[in-house]
């Protein structure tokens, strides 16, 4: 086991030290608002840096080019450990901050979760605010994506770490010749429409600390918020009508957006099947909900219902976690639908959790043509998508994701049971966190947060964030036994 883990240990360190350069954000942030937490910044990332020389040199006489199975191993590793770190400025400045709800914050952050156990968040310094939603903006395209362009510094090739923390069903395909000229390349897209964000929420009415902030989250649809009443405290249709746009861009397979910069088209949209019908069925669905809740006189007028359906479906069927309004208190069926499609809406290739849009796809898809097999025993039909033909093998793998997708929302969500939390809570709570959605109903509601739980159940959710954001099958294949053989 030791000739596994100690050439991981290398690049671990080397991650770390890499992950110490972003407190220097924080740090600056601290400065231009003198709010004292300068010096708390600066001794997390030297305590960053430090474990990170420690393990790169302890690590070093170990190296070698990283094995396949090794990527599985190294993101997981990386996530918790950069989650662990990053809670120690969090424990300096918020007093009675727990290590388990400081965890449980920086994973969410990470993940792209926006759950949240912190209460008075509009009180809280703006370097801390700053820094929960740096973590969101680094979690969003992943840490160890944007590390692969800089791992040949250390000797160690990045296509493992690509393959193992890349969101989608074909992880082969890349978008430049060299995986680390795609991580540049999928970066400074992601750069560019963050920048967009950030001048698009300052001309709506926010001030630069807020359209950061937002922006951060928006477009890695990690949903935190300066404010306990998140995007609700503005009570702006303008600031809401922004965030529902780059939400829904954050939501599309950030390839797309890189071929249509290419190529100056929107060709790259009309050919992305995903993308059509993500808009399509949040589309739709805002339009029946709107209907539903002015059919149950929910809010004064239909419009009313629309900007205010339209907001909170976007942001949680895009598994941003934003939310306007207390839909806990909504005709049930419409938060309910609003969970199940962050199961699904969110495109491979995009921040977002979830089955993602293309494995639904292939799986309803497969439905439809084994309900054809019936009739036509002898057909011969292959799933395609789009002018795609998607192989057995793929299919094989979309089945078995989504098995164990629903495997590990059920055990977890029993687990929560079992330790003392309503069914309805437990189980959105666990879809909420796995598919990085947020909030979740009842004790867990939007107007609530997970402050609630007991320490149990915090670590559970915090697991479900993990196993979300890495797709599942990247955690649980550290478990099998084979893995572990030589």
């Amino acid at each position: 086991m030791s000739s596994r883990l100690m050439p991981l240990v290398h690049v671990l360190g080397g991650l770390l030290i890499f992950f110490s350069l972003t407190y220097l954000m924080p740090i600056v942030a601290s400065l231009i608002y003198a709010d004292g937490t300068w010096i708390d910044f600066v001794l997390a990332g030297g305590m960053a840096f430090a474990l990170g020389t420690f393990l790169f040199l302890l690590g070093r006489p170990h190296k070698r080019e990283i094995k396949p199975r090794d990527g599985f191993l190294l993101v997981t590793l990386a996530w918790n450990l950069m989650a662990a770190i990053a809670t120690v400025p969090l424990m300096l400045v918020i007093d009675e901050l727990s290590f388990t709800d400081a965890f449980f914050e920086t994973m969410s952050g990470l993940t792209t979760t926006g759950a949240t156990v912190l209460v008075g968040i509009d009180k809280l310094p703006p370097a801390i605010n700053l820094w929960r939603h740096e973590l969101n903006w680094l979690g969003g395209m992943g840490i160890i994506v944007l590390a692969v362009a800089i791992l040949p510094l250390l000797g160690v090739g990045g296509m493992q770490l690509y393959k193992a923390e890349a969101t989608g069903v074909n992880k082969e395909s890349k978008l430049t010749a060299r995986v680390a000229d795609t991580a540049k390349a999928l970066w400074l897209v992601y750069f560019t429409i963050t920048v967009a964000c950030i001048l698009a929420l300052k001309a709506v009415g926010m001030n630069w600390l807020d359209a950061i902030c937002h922006a951060f989250a928006a477009l890695s649809l990690g949903g935190f918020s300066t404010y306990d009443a998140s995007v609700g405290q503005f009570d702006s249709p303008a600031i809401e009508a922004v965030l529902i746009a780059f939400m829904l861009i954050a939501a599309i397979n950030f390839a797309s957006h890189f071929l249509a910069w290419r190529q100056k088209s929107v060709t790259a949209y009309l050919h992305d099947p995903e993308a059509k019908a993500l808009l399509g069925v949040i589309g739709v669905s805002i339009f029946v909900c709107a209907a539903y809740l002015a059919a149950f006189d929910t809010y004064p007028s239909f419009l009313t219902s629309l900007r205010h359906v339209a907001f909170n479906l976007v942001s949680i069927a895009t598994d941003c976690g934003f939310v306007s309004q207390d839909y806990d208190k909504w005709p049930v069926f419409v938060p309910l639908w609003m969970l199940l499609l962050s199961c699904f809406c969110a495109s491979s290739g995009s921040t977002g959790g979830g089955i993602k849009t293309i494995r639904a796809l292939i799986l309803a898809r497969q439905g439809f043509n084994e309900l054809r097999r019936l009739i036509h025993p002898r057909m011969a039909s292959q799933v395609r998508i789009g002018d795609t033909f998607v192989s057995n093998s793929i299919a094989g793998a979309v089945l078995g994701f989504i098995f164990l997708y629903v495997l590990a929302v059920g055990e977890l969500s029993f687990l929560l049971v079992a330790s003392g939390l309503d069914f309805t809570s437990a189980i959105t709570a666990i879809v909420a966190c796995i598919n990085n959605a947020g909030p979740g109903l009842n004790v867990v509601g939007p107007a609530q947060n997970y402050q609630a739980l007991t320490d149990f159940q915090v670590w559970v959710c915090s697991a479900a964030m993990l196993i979300g954001r890495l797709e599942v099958m990247t955690v649980f294949v550290i478990f099998t036994p084979d893995f572990w053989r030589p």
